[in-house]
């Protein structure tokens, strides 16, 4: 547990990052509450009784005045193409654990391409994407892979009754999009690629009882920079429901309403992984509720282990590779069901 250690939140404020403050406070922590709209810090403050600290990723100084003293930070203020490389400059400067809740997919391989050196070096650790997307599909195939070392490819279908963005979903999917130029991220013989062509149409066979839907091939996830960051597997593609993958381009779609004392939403997931070497394959299914909202027990479980020495890598790292995937899911009990099928 916390044992009342501080842990940074910046962006605490927006929607995911109010769910990861009130699991900090379950589970022990005390956020220290960041971010650069000082009103909406102030609001939340009177909220929670927390300490608030204004900081921009523009303003180096005010970074490190907002890390001052915690043991850790989870970045949850995107666009993180430009608050993600700020906050880690931060956070090594401070010598404390870097986590971010990322989707975006280049930004994440960013981190990757240009802190892990340093972070290695350091003896640091940074985990991007520690994510419904990104983090729990990497988890998750890590998992299924159990003694296998190496497979020929891995699939992740997201299931989602709806998606209803938020407004930070949809700022970084405005960033992301004038990054690729009009292309679609693919990743395919080992690298991360853009094709210019229509995704396909496909049916995938969910487990029961969702059964087979028709999914968007090639709706590419932050899966696709976690998994082959320390898995072999030449091909990892992710797959989203046709009414989902709707919802979410959709101008007039609203952003999440809470229906319970929580703030969780009345979205449901599932999310199928298949893994397959040669002839043989590998199955793990999670099944839960609100993206948003699972995405905070995710990112602290990640914390609490990383603070407590329960870790087997540093630098820039993954989900699955930092932590022992299947002990890591079973944790999560109480936000998510796995199923592993061999």
């Amino acid at each position: 547990m916390g044992s009342g250690l501080t842990v940074a939140v910046f962006g605490a404020y927006g929607h995911t990052g109010r769910f990861v403050v009130a699991e900090l406070r379950e589970r022990g922590f005390v956020p220290v509450l960041a971010g650069r709209d000082t009103e909406k810090l102030q609001l939340l403050a009177a909220e929670t009784g927390f300490e608030t600290r204004q900081a921009s990723a523009e303003e180096p100084a005010s970074l490190d005045r907002a890390l001052a003293g915690a043991a850790a930070v989870i970045n949850c203020a995107g666009p993180f193409a430009l608050t993600a490389a700020p906050v880690i400059e931060a956070a090594l400067r401070a010598g404390i654990p870097y986590l971010d809740v990322a989707a975006e997919i280049e930004a994440n391989a960013d981190t990757f391409t240009h802190f892990a050196d340093r972070a290695r070096a350091a003896d640091a650790v940074i985990v991007p994407a520690m994510a419904f997307y990104g983090g729990l599909g990497d988890l998750l195939v890590t998992a299924a892979m159990g003694d296998w070392t190496a497979a020929d490819e891995a699939n992740v279908a997201y299931a989602l009754s709806s998606w209803h963005p938020t407004a930070g979903t949809r700022s970084s999917g405005a960033v992301s999009r004038e990054r690729r130029g009009g292309g679609r991220p693919v990743y395919t013989k080992g690298q991360l690629r853009y094709r210019h062509d229509a995704p396909p149409i496909l049916e995938w066979s969910f487990p029961e009882p969702m059964g087979p839907r028709s999914v968007i091939g090639e709706f590419t996830m932050a899966d696709v920079v976690t998994v082959p960051s320390h898995l072999a597997i030449p091909e990892v593609r992710t797959y989203m429901t046709v009414e989902a993958a709707e919802d979410v381009v959709a101008p007039e779609t609203p952003a999440p309403a809470a229906v319970d004392a929580h703030g969780r939403s009345a979205q449901t997931f599932l999310v199928d992984v298949v893994v397959r070497s040669g002839d043989a394959e590998r199955r793990a299914v999670a099944t839960g509720r609100d993206i948003y909202a699972v995405t905070a027990p995710l990112v602290v479980e990640a914390v609490d282990r990383i603070l407590s020495g329960r870790t087997k890598a540093v630098g820039v790292v993954s989900a699955g590779e930092i932590f022992d995937a299947p002990e890591f899911l079973g944790a999560l009990s109480s936000h998510l069901s796995v199923e592993l099928r061999p």
